[in-house]
């Protein structure tokens, strides 16, 4: 049978790539972005609880009201915000579902969106198997991966449909300044261009940085949508909830695709969150959790011959390798699994053209054991 593939640039990801090496070798696995530590069990009991309870049908198609109510809470309590639960929140599966959903529906053939790169690898295939174009925007590791406002300037046209960022940043945890959301509103104003905003690293900010939502900003909040993740700010990134928020005008057309794509999510998960975010600590208490993970692990790593600035954002700690080898990131990268035994993820791969600055990305969502054995394998490279 003969066909042509609409993603024929599209190969195994990196994820799979480096986790089923880490696995063949028996290696600490630093390179997929998930926990090797429990959710809390409370969260648990609740999900457990919803199941016992009734709530095992289908959730409304926006996702179980509950929950869109404590997300609205949620919005109000951080930002000073309002989302209407009912016409501007959507649970999606995820918020993969939320991007691919909110592309699909706005991008037409030769539409161009605009991505800042390195970025997270779903983003470039979602507007290329709807037809649309990607317009990249390198940013640098000499600049701590800041955008360059006169080149975001220079790549807007009349066939701009979209820009896509996101901060706190995956790959390489930098984070977004008042500044840098002030300058993309202006870009946008009087335009119609859509801003995806991805911010399911919300929670995980350090150093007392505040976290600057598309929403904190008048004239961004009524073009953008804005993506979150249960998963990354519960420790449960396997049951795949997420949100999108964003205008009921911009909302409508997304539940258009939403609900054929999944139409609802697993209805007991999304009863057990909204009763667990109840208490706000839940998701208020993650900066100081996580910043002591990279605390910790910095301090182990820090007389080794890695060179790091530490991580502004995220759960993730970018590290530079250039004077240790000048091999390429992904081949010193197997070479760290399959001879050392640690695993992570080389940031060529979401850069353009593979541009290779000699870095690579570690997780540090792990248990303390766990990064303290792998600081001592970083310490004898």
């Amino acid at each position: 049978m003969k066909f042509t593939s609409k993603l024929p640039n599209v190969g195994t990801t990196i994820f799979t790539v480096m986790s089923q090496l880490a696995n063949t070798h028996n290696a600490i696995n630093l390179s997929q972005g998930f926990p090797n530590y429990p959710s809390d069990q409370k969260l648990t009991d609740l999900v457990s609880k919803a199941m016992n309870s009734g709530y095992n049908q289908y959730a409304p198609m926006a996702g179980n009201l509950d929950l869109r109510l404590a997300i609205a809470n949620k919005y109000q309590r951080l930002y000073n915000s309002s989302y209407h639960p009912e016409k501007e929140i959507t649970v999606t599966a995820g918020a993969t579902q939320a991007i691919y959903c909110i592309i699909s529906a706005f991008v037409r053939p030769n539409d161009e969106v605009i991505i800042f790169k390195p970025a997270y690898d779903c983003y470039q295939p979602a507007v290329e198997v709807n037809g649309g174009n990607t317009i990249p925007i390198q940013l640098s590791a000499a600049k701590n991966y800041k955008p360059d406002w006169n080149e975001v300037t220079s790549k807007i046209s009349s066939k701009t449909k979209m820009i896509l960022i996101n901060s706190p940043h995956n790959p390489s945890g930098t984070i977004w300044s008042k500044e840098d959301m002030l300058q993309l509103q202006k870009l946008t104003e009087n335009t119609n261009i859509i801003v995806l905003s991805d911010e399911v690293y919300e929670h995980i900010v350090f150093d007392g940085a505040q976290h600057q939502s598309a929403c904190l900003f008048d004239g961004l909040k009524q073009r953008s949508f804005i993506t979150a993740s249960f998963g990354k700010t519960f420790h449960n990134t396997g049951w795949k909830i997420g949100f999108t928020c964003g205008p009921e005008t911009l909302m409508e057309e997304f539940r258009k695709v939403h609900q054929f794509n999944v139409f609802s999510v697993h209805h007991p998960s999304q009863k057990g969150i909204a009763d667990y975010m109840r208490d706000a600590n839940t998701y208020l208490d993650l900066n100081e959790f996580f910043q002591h993970k990279r605390d910790l692990f910095l301090s182990l790593i820090n007389g080794s011959e890695f060179k790091f600035k530490p991580s502004q954002g995220t759960y993730f700690q970018v590290l530079d390798y250039s004077a240790i080898t000048d091999e390429n990131d992904i081949d010193f990268a197997k070479r760290l699994t399959t001879d050392y035994g640690i695993a992570s993820i080389p940031l060529s791969v979401f850069n353009e053209n593979h541009h290779d600055d000699k870095v690579l990305r570690f997780c540090f969502a792990k248990t303390d054991e766990t990064l303290v054995k792998a600081a001592e394998i970083l310490n004898k490279i």
